[in-house]
């Protein structure tokens, strides 16, 4: 007689590594779940693992006068997540200028340049790819999760994987569109994340009325 034996997967130690500003704009922004618990999201997400640490990368906002209030509020969460076990905030910068840009559809007679305020957000692709690879080779993780849509990290995810031999997850968090195929083939395994997870990943009271 053919007995059949079920073994159950083994836990694996997991760094998850997200990607603020990419995880706001494809999930967040506009919903009702944006006071989000990045250590809660990580265990709903992983509920068969160990999750060690949980890397958030962003960039501390201006002050805008057309959106008043909006540093006050991404500081109040940033507050709320430093408190949470095992979060660890990694910030890169906004820089500002003045660029010379082409308008799209040209009036004649008029210039076809104009000069814009453009402000853009430099570091966190790297410091993330960074902390991802600088873990890996420390033994910090036996799975990587990284939460982005960002083609960019495709090439260190590839190493984690076949340079380092450790599982890579992502978790695609924009509900409308596919990953990039060259980020999908990096990844071991591909997730997506679901409005019920991030409902069921809610900080507690916050004392200030308007989300980030």
């Amino acid at each position: 007689m053919a007995v059949s034996v079920c073994l159950a997967r083994q836990r694996l130690i997991t760094n998850v590594y997200v990607d603020g500003f990419n995880l706001y704009y494809r999930a967040l922004k506009d919903g009702p779940f944006r006071w989000l618990d990045l250590r809660k999201l990580a265990e709903t997400l992983f509920p068969q693992d160990d999750v060690h640490r949980v890397h958030y990368f962003t960039a501390r906002l201006h002050t805008r006068p057309d959106r008043p209030g909006q540093r006050q509020r991404q500081q109040a969460y940033l507050r709320s997540l430093a408190t949470l076990p095992g979060v660890e905030l990694h910030y890169g910068l906004f820089r500002s200028g003045v660029k010379r840009r082409r308008l799209a559809k040209p009036v004649p007679g008029f210039p076809a340049h104009v000069l814009v305020i453009d402000s853009e957000e430099k570091g966190t692709d790297v410091n993330l790819a960074t902390r991802l690879l600088v873990d890996g080779f420390n033994g910090e993780y036996e799975q990587a999760a990284v939460v982005s849509n960002d083609a960019d990290f495709a090439g260190a995810m590839r190493y984690v994987r076949d340079g380092l031999g450790l599982r890579v997850t992502l978790v695609n968090p924009d509900p409308a569109n596919a990953s990039p195929r060259e980020l999908s083939d990096a990844a071991t395994y591909v997730k997506r994340l679901w409005k019920s997870h991030l409902r069921r990943s809610q900080l507690g009271i916050i004392c200030v009325s308007t989300p980030p």
